[in-house]
C-alpha cells in the first residue's frame, strides 16, 4: 500500500525518470517548431523553399533526438515533430524542392 501514497514526482505524464534532460528537451522543442513551420508553409506553393528546408532540418534533428532520447515523453514529441516535418518536406519537394526556382 505504500505505492498508493507515493506522490508523483516525475512532473509529467510520460517522464520515466526523475533526472533533467536539457539536450533532449531542446531537440524535442526544435523538432516540433520546425515540423509545425514546415507543415504550415507546405500548404502554400510559393513557400516551397521554406517548407522543404525546415522539413529537412526537422527530420535530421528529430532523428538525432530519437537516437539519444531517454524517456517516452521525449520520443512522443519527437515522433509528432518528425511526422509534421516529413509531410512538410515531401510537400515542399513536390512544389519545387530545395533549390527550385533559384537557378
Amino acid at each position: 500500500m505504500a505505492q498508493a501514497l507515493r506522490p508523483n514526482t516525475a512532473g509529467s505524464l510520460f517522464a520515466t525518470d526523475d533526472r533533467p534532460h536539457p539536450l533532449q528537451d531542446t531537440l524535442v522543442i526544435v523538432t516540433l517548431v520546425l515540423g509545425v513551420v514546415s507543415f504550415v508553409t507546405a500548404m502554400f506553393h510559393n513557400l516551397h523553399l521554406l517548407s522543404s528546408w525546415t522539413g529537412l532540418v526537422g527530420i535530421l534533428t528529430g532523428a538525432y533526438g530519437q537516437w539519444i532520447s531517454e524517456t517516452t515523453r521525449e520520443r512522443f514529441g519527437l515522433i509528432l515533430g518528425l511526422g509534421a516535418s516529413g509531410v512538410g518536406f515531401f510537400l515542399g519537394m513536390a512544389h519545387g524542392g530545395l533549390f527550385g526556382g533559384l537557378w
